[in-house]
């Protein structure tokens, strides 16, 4: 069964900032994948992002979060970035920010369009 993929408004922003267009591409290509199995694909994540997965994307320097509604039958891509543990710019750091002011909301608000 394939998941329909859905991009949060802050994650598509996130992925037009990037400036490196092939690096789009495979990041593109990794956040297709996660159509299928996306549960089997990435580690769960814990704390403010628990019920979030991350999975590495373009050469293991950027990082794709995602959640997977299995009711819907949906992967929700809520952010895309670099991950630079202790630096503000961390990915992990910006989503936990999101997640606290309510912007990683739930996907029934955050729907943009199909990838």
């Amino acid at each position: 069964m394939g998941y329909k993929i859905v991009l949060t408004v802050q994650a598509k922003e996130m992925l037009t900032a990037i400036p490196d267009r092939r690096i789009r591409e495979k990041i593109g290509c990794r956040i297709d994948g996660l159509s299928n199995d996306p549960e089997k694909q990435g580690k769960a994540l814990t704390g403010d992002l628990a019920g979030y997965r991350s999975i590495r994307a373009a050469g293991q320097r950027y990082r794709i979060l995602y959640r997977v509604e299995r009711k819907e039958v949906v992967v929700l891509v809520v952010a895309i970035g670099i991950r630079k543990e202790g630096s503000r710019s961390d990915l992990y750091h910006l989503a936990a920010k999101l997640f606290r002011l309510k912007l990683l909301g739930s996907p029934k608000s955050s729907r943009k369009k199909k990838r």
